[in-house]
This record gives C-alpha cells, sequence and structure tokens, in this order.
C-alpha cells in the first residue's frame, strides 16, 4: 500500500481540520452570543481544567453569584439581578469555554493518533504547529480579555476582543488552508501572479473588516447611529474624535462605526469587481472561476445583512447571522485565494 507520506496528501487529515474548522466556527458563533447577551464577565476566575465543571449546587450558584457581584458590571448595570438572570448569562460564557475545552481535545487527540499511523505528510508539520500555538494562545488570550474588565470596566476592552475575535478568525482561515492542501497534496505554485496578489488583498480586506468590526463589537457602537449611510443625519459622528489617536481608533463608537462602514464600501467594491474579473477570464480553472463570484455574492449579502443588523439596533439573531456570515465569507476567499495560488 502506497504510504501517506510518499503521496505527499492525507485525506484524513483534511476531515479532522475541517472538523477542528467546524468547532471554530462553533467558538465564534457561541462567542457572538456571549458577547451579545453581556455574558462574558459572568465567570470571574480562569480554571481551566476544574471550570469544567459548572455548579452543581445551591450553595455553588450562590458563591459564584456573590463572586459576580464583587465586579463593576454588578454594581452599574446589572445591580439587583436574580439568581436565575445571572445563571442565564452564566451558562453561555461556560459555554464557550466548554466549547473551548472540547476544541482542544478535537485537535489534540486526532493530532498524536495520525503521528503514531505516521499519516501526517512532514510538509503540514509547520501549520499543524502554528495553529496548535494559536489555539494554545488563544485561550490566554481569552482570559486576558475577561481580566479587562473585571475591576475598572463594565465590559472588555475593545482592543482585547479585537485580538481574540482575530485570532479565531485566523485559525479558522489557516485550519481552512492547510485542510485544502492535505486533501489535494503539494501543488506548484500558480504562475499568474496578478490572480495571486488579487486573492491576498481579498483576504487582508475581509479579516480587516472582521477586526473592525469586532472594535465596533467591544464599543457597542452598533447600538447607536442606526441610521444609513448617513450617521445621525451626518457623514462624519459628532464624537468621532476622542482625547487621543488611541482612543479614537479604538474607543469612540462613531470612529469604530464609521471605519467599520467606509472598509465595508472599499471590500464591497473590490469583491465585485473580483467576481465580475474572474467569470470573465477564461483562463481561470473553472473552480476558481466560481469561487470567485461566490466571494463577491457573499461579501454583498454580508454587506446588506450588516446594514440591516445596524437599523435594528443590532438585535441577538441578527448579530449572531452577521458573525456567522463573516466567517463564512472569510472560509469562500480563503477557497478562492488557495485555488488560484496554484497551477
Amino acid at each position: 500500500m502506497t504510504s501517506f507520506l510518499r503521496t505527499d496528501r492525507s485525506r484524513p487529515v483534511a476531515i479532522w481540520l475541517l472538523v477542528v474548522a467546524v468547532f471554530v466556527l462553533a467558538m465564534i458563533v457561541v462567542g457572538g452570543a456571549t458577547r451579545l447577551t453581556d455574558s462574558g464577565l459572568s465567570i470571574t476566575e480562569w480554571k481551566p481544567v476544574t471550570g469544567a465543571i459548572p455548579p452543581l449546587s445551591h450553595a455553588d450558584w450562590m458563591a459564584e453569584f456573590e463572586l459576580y457581584k464583587q465586579i463593576p458590571q454588578y454594581a452599574q448595570v446589572n445591580a439587583g439581578m436574580s439568581l436565575e438572570a445571572f445563571q442565564f448569562i452564566y451558562w453561555w460564557e461556560w459555554g464557550h469555554r466548554f466549547l473551548g475545552r472540547v476544541l482542544g481535545l478535537v485537535f489534540f487527540v486526532p493530532l498524536v493518533v495520525l503521528s503514531v499511523r505516521r499519516a501526517i505528510p512532514r510538509r503540514l508539520w509547520a501549520p499543524l504547529a502554528v495553529i496548535g500555538a494559536l489555539g494554545a494562545l488563544q485561550g490566554a488570550v481569552g482570559w486576558w480579555m475577561v481580566a479587562s474588565g473585571l475591576s475598572e470596566r463594565v465590559s472588555v476592552a475593545p482592543e482585547r476582543l479585537m485580538t481574540h475575535l482575530g485570532l479565531a478568525f485566523a485559525l479558522l482561515g489557516l485550519l481552512l488552508w492547510t485542510a485544502l492542501d492535505a486533501w489535494s497534496g503539494a501543488g506548484r505554485p500558480a504562475g499568474d501572479r496578478a490572480w495571486t496578489r488579487r486573492g491576498a488583498i481579498l483576504i487582508g480586506l475581509v479579516y480587516l473588516q472582521i477586526l473592525l468590526g469586532a472594535l465596533v463589537a467591544g464599543n457597542d457602537a452598533g447600538f447607536v447611529y442606526n441610521d444609513w449611510p448617513l450617521m445621525n443625519g451626518a457623514l462624519v459622528p459628532d464624537d468621532y474624535l476622542k482625547d487621543t489617536l488611541w482612543a479614537t481608533l479604538a474607543h469612540s463608537q462613531g470612529a469604530t462605526q464609521l471605519h467599520h462602514r467606509l472598509l465595508g464600501y472599499v471590500l464591497f467594491a473590490y469583491a465585485l469587481w473580483v467576481a465580475w474579473v474572474s467569470a470573465r477570464d477564461v483562463g481561470l480553472p473553472s473552480l476558481a472561476r466560481g469561487l470567485g463570484v461566490a466571494a463577491g455574492v457573499g461579501i454583498a449579502l454580508q454587506a446588506v445583512l450588516g446594514v440591516v443588523t445596524l437599523m435594528a439596533a443590532a438585535p441577538l439573531a441578527l448579530g449572531i447571522a452577521h458573525q456567522f456570515a463573516a466567517a463564512i465569507v472569510l472560509a469562500i476567499t480563503v477557497a478562492f485565494a488557495w485555488r488560484i495560488s496554484r497551477a
């Protein structure tokens, strides 16, 4: 039987990585729901092992509730909330953390099994090492984010939320790219540098737009300026400028929403142009042409969903849908860029 190492491909590895990617997508969706329900600060301690066990008795619940009562969010936002209301936000955060633990096992256990069976091509070890490192870092970054809201703030710091979400989307993209490589084997680099550059630009714009969206979420900027295309009737919001450049970029509701809108227009136009050029370039493989068109259509639909979500003041269902759609758009864009990077 021909070994996986000699064929330089491993479809079991590809399937495993796609399963891990689905779990990352679930983490993104549940994390979005956790944020939109203001549940992220309900668990005030980081217990990587024992934290997997939720409160099992009334006394356990009261102990967790007392810890929550000591942070500013309870005193300034949720003072007097009932135990039942606390349990609602607690379960969202616990579910998000528990899913992260499951994700770690889904990555690590098959990694060991596939390694023992020598089913992982050598060229894939470098990206797998990066994926593993980013996954481990994500847990620490998640707690770093939560810690920012436990003493002086009533919510997490927007830039830390952006870092946490940005890592999740980077993981998703790298998992998909590596899975495609594992499924298809090593390929020759494409000779058309123009198309390779277009794919890289498209991924970069989508990823940057996701980061700007995280700043919008971290500042609750989706709950203000809910008209479109203007912002309370103006091109530039009144509260655009803050005391410093960093405060304007990361902590201004008006600035973060305006930047997200402006890059959205650029991304919308560029994606439609790429889709149009892809459809007309008969020299492209049919799969690449289809993915180029799909990326353009997906980004256009995401832009419409973004406007609808904004004008509805970011209700839970639309907010989750918008974040889920961002992940799907990134996946399509990664697949497109991967295909046109290969001859």
